[in-house]
């Protein structure tokens, strides 16, 4: 890594990690925005000794509310420093955040209207050429109607109450910690690629807090996914409309069982839910280095005096 203590850093972003999220830590050598993403001008530190020549102190949220990590208040903050705000975590699992009003000046989050946005995942242009079939796309080896991967499981979330009508309409088999029937990441793949839909419900239902449950396990998985989370219309602005069932467009969950049935026997329909794959690549959350260089090529846009008075009603708006 170079060391900005050494270099001329007049027109060098330095941006700080101020911690690791959930103590991942990894090896920062060389110069990582640069060459392992194209992103000049840009560096990634954790060394706390350079919080004076830092542009950006990048927080993670879940350690400042659990209390393993304080703001660094008994440091006097250059004038130009700006304190970023990260999380992933939907509102009510991101804490009591009004001790930290005043403090940042930009938000890092899957949130669209985050400063920063960072995504579970996203749909990349891609450019295949000629000759290729939607059907090449859908795995040959479906052999089972729904499935649902779950850890959390819970009786007061709105996914189990749904899960519960629509497995007395249609098979639904389940896999993951609530049934002690773990997949690595391997055999998780392998496993979704069998069913038709997978069950991408949410754990809450929050303002553009679409997961992994769709980008990797439905999209990568080869199911079409059956969402529950925000409203169709903020998953029509990440993803095509017709590459989704959301459960919303159903009058009672036992119009989308017999849908869903229905739809599995008609091969020509189901696979029109595959058509985005002739034009797009999916590309998953990255490594932490990965979203926090994106940090860099945003500068320009961000206010210069921009501070969250009140980062819980920003968080719960």
């Amino acid at each position: 890594m170079p060391d900005p203590k050494a270099v001329d850093i007049t027109n060098i972003t330095t941006i700080l990690l101020w911690y690791w999220p959930f103590g991942q830590r990894t090896a920062l050598e060389g110069n990582v925005c640069r060459e392992r993403f194209g992103i000049p001008n840009c560096i990634l530190v954790d060394d706390q000794s350079l919080f004076f020549r830092a542009d950006f102190v990048v927080f993670h949220s879940r350690k400042l509310i659990n209390g393993q990590q304080r703001l660094p208040v008994h440091l006097t903050r250059p004038q130009k420093q700006r304190w970023v705000w990260y999380s992933l975590e939907s509102p009510g699992n991101n804490g009591n955040l009004k001790p930290f009003a005043g403090h940042f000046n930009c938000t890092m989050s899957y949130r669209l209207d985050s400063d920063i946005c960072s995504p579970y995942g996203r749909l990349v242009p891609q450019n295949f050429g000629t000759g290729l079939t939607v059907e090449e796309f859908i795995p040959k080896n479906k052999s089972s109607l729904a499935c649902w991967v779950v850890s959390n499981y819970a009786p007061h979330h709105k996914r189990t109450e749904v899960y519960n009508k629509l497995k007395t309409i249609i098979p639904v088999d389940v896999y993951g910690g609530a049934v002690n029937k773990h997949l690595d990441e391997k055999t998780l793949i392998s496993t979704i690629s069998r069913y038709y839909f997978y069950l991408s419900f949410e754990n809450s239902i929050s303002r553009d807090y679409i997961t992994e449950k769709f980008w990797y396990n439905a999209f990568i998985g080869g199911a079409v996914p059956v969402v529950l989370g925000p409203s169709r219309e903020q998953y029509e602005a990440v993803a095509p409309k017709d590459s989704f069932i959301h459960v919303d467009d159903f009058r009672s969950i036992e119009e989308l069982g017999e849908f869903l049935r229905k739809l599995a026997k008609d091969k020509q329909h189901y696979a029109s839910y595959f058509n985005w794959r002739l034009k797009y690549t999916v590309k998953r959350f990255g490594d932490w280095k990965d979203e926090f260089c994106r940090i860099c090529p945003k500068v320009s846009s961000f206010q210069t005096q921009k501070v969250y008075d009140d980062l819980d009603a920003w968080e719960w708006k």
